[in-house]
């Protein structure tokens, strides 16, 4: 794998932000700015080898920089949501910003997804390059607890796997909870509603949430319900369902227990579009994943090409601590403890049959 760098526009305060272009063997590569550590481009072959871009994004830096749906990028500290806007962790509430009603997402008014990365292209483990990111967050930022040091590391293997590392290590007790919020459209970022890609996820329970998509504590099982996602099932007809979780959600915008638990890393997901081929498996060490069918994107955002990114014409699959654990003791802890080290693998891999 190769990497190039060119530039990608600048901060208000005038800081460069570059672009890096990933490239295996096969001539798959990956766009990934410091901005954010965004995906902003992925070209994947279909059945026939054709490449094609399959993440929804923006051309220029200075559109990420704007208020949008976290387009391919990096989130943190706490993907997500946090009902309340605030947390309790050693006896002190800690209060964050209300980014989303009353509640707290994905970071707050200015999460990892709008900060620049120090960026520095590293030996890869199997051969060639790999891009390294690193980001300092000082304690307080966001409200949240502690320095935070942050390094995220993209591979993109000659397997065609976008691998991503995530470690953290804090100098005070806090919460972590970092995933990716890439868009997918494996029929080609601009193609439109994804309601025909099939999609299996190997969980056998999900997290119901509330009418403002937040999840209630409860634990339930998939089966009989439009959650029911155990083999490869076409996404459209569970939006048609009445289901009061689709209604609550606006479409499917839920957490699902993975089966494997999280610790290991294990598949959790497989998503098919039937018309190109294209495939798309998630391997994660975490033990949830947010399956999110681009319910918000209302046609207003102009991408790549002129692309018009309609309702539902991207979907996230986003490994993650699952929402509001903070609030529900019996979800998987999302706090790091001073000096302990935070480490988790997401891989994308993509075929064609």
């Amino acid at each position: 794998m190769s990497i190039a760098v060119q530039p990608f526009g600048t901060t208000p305060e005038d800081r460069p932000i570059r672009l890096f272009t990933l490239t295996n063997a096969s001539g798959m590569s990956a766009d990934i700015s410091d901005l954010g550590g965004v995906i902003v481009a992925l070209r994947a072959p279909d059945r026939n080898g054709k490449l094609e871009d399959i993440t929804l994004g923006y051309e220029t830096a200075e559109r990420y920089l704007e208020k949008g749906p976290y387009f391919g990028a990096l989130i943190g500290r706490h993907a997500n949501r946090i009902e309340g806007a605030s947390f309790e962790l050693n006896g002190v509430e800690y209060n964050l910003a209300k980014n989303d009603g009353g509640n707290h997402l994905h970071g707050g008014l200015r999460g990892f997804d709008k900060v620049v990365w120090d960026a520095d292209i590293v030996p890869a483990a199997g051969g060639g390059e790999a891009l390294r990111l690193a980001y300092v967050s000082p304690d307080g930022e966001e409200g949240y607890p502690g320095t935070l040091r942050t390094t995220v590391l993209y591979t993109l293997t000659d397997d065609n796997e976008l691998r991503i590392d995530y470690e953290a290590v804090s100098d005070q007790d806090t919460v972590v909870n970092l995933t990716n919020h890439a868009y997918f459209n494996l029929a080609g970022h601009a193609a439109g509603d994804i309601g025909g890609h099939e999609l299996m996820i190997d969980a056998d329970r999900f997290t119901p949430i509330n009418a403002e998509c937040v999840p209630t504590g409860e634990v339930r099982g998939v089966a009989g319900t439009p959650m029911d996602f155990r083999r490869l099932t076409p996404i459209g007809p569970g939006f048609a369902s009445g289901d009061e979780q689709i209604a609550n959600g606006g479409g499917y915008d839920h957490n699902w227990v993975l089966n494997a638990g999280g610790g290991r890393l294990a598949k959790a997901a497989e998503v098919y579009e039937p018309t190109t081929g294209r495939v798309m498996e998630v391997f994660t060490t975490k033990p949830g994943i947010q399956f999110y069918s681009g319910n918000f994107l209302g046609g207003s955002d102009i991408g790549k090409g002129g692309a018009v990114y309609g309702k539902r014409s991207g979907l996230c699959l986003e490994t993650q601590y699952f929402p509001n654990a903070l609030k529900h003791k019996h979800f998987p802890s999302p706090i790091l403890r001073a000096g302990e080290t935070y480490r988790h693998t997401t891989t994308y891999k993509f075929s064609a049959r």
